[in-house]
C-alpha cells in the first residue's frame, strides 16, 4: 500500500494498537482482582496463580496483538504520526478503568482525555501523508546521510554521559536522568522498527530481503536498544512514582522520535508551514492532556466543588467548604478567598485536639 491508502492503513493500525494495549491493562487487572477475591497468593507477594486465569492471558494476548499492530503501523504511516498516537492507549486505559474497575476519573482526568483526543485529531489532519522511505535500499541511503550520523553520534554520547556520569550522581533524585536514556535510545529503536517493517513488506512481496545484511543489522540494533530501554525504564519506575514517569517519558520519547524522523526520514521536507505548526500544536495538546490525566490523578477534586468558587456569599462558601473532608480542604485552600489568620489558627488547634 502506498500513498493515501497506506497512510490510512497505518493510521488504522496505530489506533487499533492503542485500543488493544489500553484494553490489555484492564483485562490483566481484572484477572488479578478475581484471583485476589478467591484468596489466592497475589502477584505482588510472589504468587504466579495468575497463569491459571484466562482473563490475564486474554490481556497478554491483547497486548501482543497491540504491539504487533503498532509494529506494522510504522511500515505504512510516518513515525511522526504513529508515535504520538501511542498516548491514546493511556486514555483508553483510564476510561475503561473508570468503567470496569470503578477507579475514579476526576475532572482533571476527563479534561485530559478530551485534550488528548483533540490533539490526536489535529495531528492526524496535519501529519505528513507521503512516505520518504519505501525500500531497504532507500533506507540504507538515508542511514548514510551526514545529518543522521551526527544525530546518532549525539544520541550515543549523551546516553553514555547519562549512564556513567549523571546516573551515579543524580539518578536516584532526578527523574530526567534514566527517562532521558530511554527516550533518546528509543528514537533509534523506532527507526529500527520502521526499517524492519519495510523489510517485512518487501519480504511478503517476494523480494530476497533475507540476503540483505541491513535487515539483520537493524534487528540486532533493535534488540540492544529495547534491552537498554527496558532496563532504565524499570529503574525509573522503581525509584519514582508512575504518575511522574509516564508523562515525562511520553513527552521526551515522542520528541526524540519526531526529531529522528525529521532528520532520517525527512518526513517534514514536503510539509507546508501550516501543517508543521499543526503537528506541533497537536502534539503539545496531547502532552497537556496526558499531564492533566496523570499529575492530578490522586487529587480528590470533583464537579461538586466547582460551584464553590462561583458563590458570592462568603458565609455559604465557608459552610460548604467545611463540609468537605479535611484532605480536600488542604489541597484546595490556596484557591479560596483569604480568611482571618486568627480564625484559621483556632480551627487548626480545635482539629488537632
Amino acid at each position: 500500500a502506498a500513498g493515501p491508502a497506506g497512510f490510512y492503513l497505518g493510521l488504522s493500525l496505530a489506533l487499533a494498537s492503542s485500543a488493544l494495549i489500553g484494553g490489555s491493562f484492564i483485562l490483566k487487572k481484572k484477572g488479578l482482582l478475581r484471583l485476589c477475591c478467591r484468596g489466592r497468593v497475589r502477584a505482588g507477594q510472589g504468587g504466579h496463580t495468575y497463569l491459571q486465569e484466562w482473563l490475564w492471558w486474554a490481556g497478554l494476548l491483547c497486548m501482543g496483538a497491540g504491539e504487533a499492530a503498532n509494529f506494522a503501523a510504522y511500515a505504512f504511516a510516518p513515525a511522526t504520526l504513529v508515535t504520538p498516537l501511542g498516548a491514546l492507549s493511556v486514555l483508553v486505559s483510564a476510561v475503561l478503568s473508570s468503567t470496569f474497575l470503578n477507579e475514579q476519573l476526576n475532572v482533571h482526568g476527563k479534561i485530559g482525555c478530551i485534550l488528548s483526543i483533540l490533539g490526536s485529531m489535529v495531528m492526524v489532519i496535519h501529519a505528513p501523508q507521503e512516505e520518504e522511505v519505501c525500500s531497504l535500499k532507500s533506507m540504507a541511503e538515508k542511514l548514510k546521510d551526514p545529518g543522521f550520523i551526527v544525530f546518532a553520534v549525539c544520541v550515543l554520547v549523551s546516553s553514555l554521559l547519562l549512564i556513567f556520569v549523571a546516573g551515579p550522581r543524580y539518578g536516584q533524585s532526578n527523574v530526567l536522568v534514566y527517562v532521558s536514556v530511554c527516550s533518546v535510545i528509543g528514537s533509534l529503536s523506532v527507526s529500527c522498527v520502521k526499517g524492519l517493517g519495510i523489510a517485512l513488506k518487501e519480504l511478503f512481496s517476494g523480494k530476497p530481503v533475507l540476503k540483505e545484511p541491513l535487515g539483520w543489522v537493524l534487528l540486532v540494533c533493535l534488540v540492544i536498544c529495547i534491552s537498554i530501554q527496558m532496563n532504565y525504564l524499570n529503574k525509573a519506575l522503581d525509584i519514582f512514582n508512575t504518575s511522574v514517569v509516564t508523562p515525562v517519558y511520553y513527552v521526551q520519547f515522542t520528541t526524540a522520535v519526531m526529531m529522528c524522523s525529521v532528520i532520517l526520514f525527512k518526513e517534514w521536507q514536503h510539509m507546508v508551514l501550516d501543517n508543521i505548526i499543526g503537528t506541533i500544536s497537536g502534539f503539545l495538546t496531547i502532552v497537556f492532556g496526558i499531564f492533566l490525566l496523570h499529575a492530578f490523578r490522586d487529587m480528590p477534586f470533583t464537579l461538586d466543588l466547582l460551584p464553590l468558587f462561583l458563590q458570592q456569599g462568603r458565609g455559604d462558601l465557608d459552610t460548604s467548604w467545611r463540609s468537605t473532608d479535611k484532605h480536600q480542604s488542604r489541597q484546595h485552600q490556596p484557591l479560596l478567598p483569604s480568611e482571618d489568620k486568627g480564625s484559621q489558627r483556632e480551627e487548626e488547634d480545635s482539629e488537632s485536639m
